[in-house]
Formats: C-alpha cells, structure tokens, sequence
C-alpha cells in the first residue's frame, strides 16, 4: 500500500493514530497553523503527486473551525496533484438540518455536501450519520460505516442475556433493530415530541421494559438532556438498569452535568470525537479505529467495504 496516504486536521489527531497504526504506516505531514486573525493556513509538507489521499476530520465542536480546515486541506492536496482524495469524517457536523421542516430555513447538510465536492473530496467515509438520506446530498461516492457491531461486542460482553434494547424515538428504530436481532434481544421504543431545539418531551413507553436492563442507542448525544429525561421515564416504568451507547459524544453545554445527575448507569460512546472522561465516572469509550483502518484499506485496494458488516 504504499501509494496510501493518511493525513489528518486538528480534530482528532488520536483517533488517526490509532488507524496509522493499525495499518502500520506513518500519517503524513501537514502544517496547518493560524494566522493572528484566526485565519487557517495549511501546507502539504511532502508529495503527494498521483497518491490515494484520506483526511481524517471529524467536523466536531468547533464545527465552523474544523469544516473549514478540512475544506482547505483538501484543496491543498487537489493543488499538489493528488489522484484521489477521500474525507474521513467521523462524525459529520450540521447533519441535523437535513430537511426543509420550517419556513426559511437552511438544509446545511446539503450545503455541506456541496462544499465538501467543491473543494475537491473524490470520496466521503462517514460514520453513522444522523439520516441516511444525507448519502443522497451527494454526488460523489459515500461510504457509511455503522458502530453497530462494535456496540453489540461490547453489550455482549458486559449486558445480561434479557436485556432490552430501546430506541429512543422512532427515527432511531432502525438502528435499535439492528441491534436487538443481532443480540436475539427484544426491542422497546420511547414515543417522545420536540418543543424545541435540545429539547424533548417522553409522551409513552411502547414494549415490555419492567424488571429488565436496558440498553438506549442513539447515533448522538449533545446536552444528554433528551437522553436523561428518558433513562427517567424508563426507570419509572419498571426498569432495572439503564445504560445508553451513542456513537458521538458531542457532550456539549452541562452534558457532563446531566449524566452524572441521571439514573443512568454507563453511557458508552466511541472516539470519533475526542471526550473527556474525566469529567464523568460513567462515560466509556470504545474506538473505532480498527472499523476506520479496516474500509480506508478496502478501499484503497479496491474490495468491498460492505463485507465487513457481514455476519
């Protein structure tokens, strides 16, 4: 693989090292520095002539800063002759406004779709993305990998066998399905309505969760507030135990507050956005890292990623 090369923004630099690692290479060397206004500089430090490129940015808080560094990376890479350059984006940022829900509003996945193509991305490796339908924003090749298997290892592993796996809304049914077939567990989901943003409200528990450990999994968590508010609902309808697995831990504004404060007993998330676990007994990180190495090399080769979600 030696025409392979990983680069990566400020983000995450932890999580590339990991993949590099697991391929057993060096990522490559960039300078990306500010100037005093802020304004992002970047300079690719070695050829990269006729190369396959990976950009590994999760466009995470401050999404702003760091969409705009993966924007000009790319672009710098496109100027210094690479063949083909693919943004690995681990956690894909304004993916919530995906549709046209409210008068005068922005669809900013779309707009981020475009930006991305623009600046010269010849393909997107994503994780878990907030709606599927965001594949379609875009008209270059998307590759979306699931933390699905790595959640099912790990609840098999630390979950008693009748554990209940919950979806905590309807849009998220999918994803718990998954799940729960994978384990031969049963499934429940939580009936919730949005006053407004970071807000939500539970309006009923649909399925049998008295007496049973459950398991909520959720592609996110932001303020935890939602996440929270239903772990209490859950526990007041019977349940013995309630832990939650996301796949991003945006963790943002009184987050860490809210799941220490919460009946929650372990929140898992994975490390496509950088987490401090300091701040919270009950947060546990699983990496996705071998997930990454492992389609950035079919990739690279040619072979299907789809394989690796084969049972």
């Amino acid at each position: 693989m030696k025409n392979l090369r990983i680069f990566t923004g400020t983000a995450n630099p932890g999580l590339c090292e990991q993949i590099t690692q697991r391929l057993d290479m060096q990522s490559g060397s960039l300078t990306i520095r500010n100037f005093a206004d802020q304004e992002i500089f970047v300079q690719v430090k070695e050829s990269v002539r006729g190369k396959d490129i990976f950009v590994i940015q999760p466009t995470c808080n401050p999404g702003h800063y760091h969409l705009l560094e993966l924007l000009i990376i790319i672009d710098a890479l496109k100027r210094a002759s690479a063949d083909r350059i693919t943004a690995v984006i681990p956690y894909f940022g304004y993916a919530r406004q995906d549709r046209k829900d409210q008068p005068r509003v922005a669809i900013t996945s779309k707009l981020i779709a475009n930006l991305l193509t623009v600046a010269g991305a010849s393909r997107i490796l994503a994780m878990d993305l907030h709606a599927a339908q965001i594949m379609g924003f875009f008209d270059i090749p998307v590759d979306h990998l699931s933390a699905v298997t790595v959640f099912v290892d790990h609840i098999r592993k630390v979950c008693p066998k009748d554990t209940v796996i919950v979806s905590p809304d309807t849009g998220g049914v999918v994803r718990a399905r998954q799940v729960a077939q994978a384990l031969n567990a049963n499934l429940a989901i939580i009936d919730k309505r949005r006053p407004g943003h970071n807000k939500a409200e539970v309006m009923n528990v649909i399925g049998e969760v008295e007496g049973h450990d459950l398991v909520i999994i959720d592609d996110m968590i932001d303020t935890a507030g939602t996440l929270c508010e239903a772990s209490k609902a859950l526990i007041a309808k019977g349940a013995s135990s309630v832990i939650a697995c996301a796949t991003h831990g945006v963790l943002s504004g009184e987050a860490y507050d809210n799941i220490n404060a919460s009946p929650l007993k372990k929140v898992i998330i994975t490390d496509t956005i950088p987490s401090d676990r300091k701040r919270s007994d009950k947060i546990e990180v699983l990496s996705v890292a071998p997930l990454f190495a492992a389609a950035i090399e079919k990739i690279h080769k040619g072979e299907s990623v789809g394989e690796l979600f084969r049972e």
